[in-house]
């Protein structure tokens, strides 16, 4: 079949629609729909304006951050205790990185998961270690909590060793 001389069909009796006409030469130019005599468009309804557009960007462009992005510092640094893993992400990721305080809030919780790791490995040892593992437990999830509401609230829980060193490494000054 050749693309020259392509035609539609007729609609066969079960169609009662009128085949789509279709140019018999690809080649030949089509008419200028522009210059036609269309009627014009309908006007627009009352109260009706056209949004403008801002320009496009240039090559290169960085928008600025937007407000409100994000976590806040109090709901960041309450989220750093929920276990080691969003402690680690906000220690690396950029906007929560260059925080103090949630810095601070970030290697507390990074202490406090060395101590559960060591309570656990105590835990090993029969009676006295078992005896201390509760206790130091028990302990370790009052801290805990206590870490998240002072820090959901804007605050600190300082820890005595463990503080110490989260306030030297973030230069957090409770």
């Amino acid at each position: 079949m050749s693309d020259e001389n392509f035609t539609t069909p007729p609609p066969g009796p079960e169609s009662s629609e009128q085949p789509a006409t279709e140019p018999t030469n690809w080649g030949t130019p089509q008419p200028n729909y522009s210059q036609a005599n269309y009627p014009p468009p309908p006007p627009p309804p009352p109260g009706y304006t056209q949004t403008t557009y801002p320009p496009p960007p240039q090559p290169g462009y960085v928008p600025p951050p937007v407000a409100g992005a994000g976590l806040s510092d109090t709901a960041a640094s309450a989220l750093a205790y929920i276990t080691f893993i969003p402690a680690i992400i906000f220690l690396v990721l950029a906007p929560y990185n260059e925080k103090p305080m949630i810095k601070f809030h970030a290697y507390q919780e990074l202490g406090l998961t060395i101590v559960l790791v060591c309570l656990h490995v105590i835990a090993i040892i029969p009676v006295l270690g078992w005896f201390i593992y509760v206790v130091g437990s028990i302990a370790l999830l009052v801290v805990w909590i206590l870490c998240i509401v002072k820090a959901s609230q804007g605050g600190a829980f300082k820890l005595p060793l463990i503080g110490n060193f989260a306030a030297e490494q973030s230069g957090y000054r409770i």
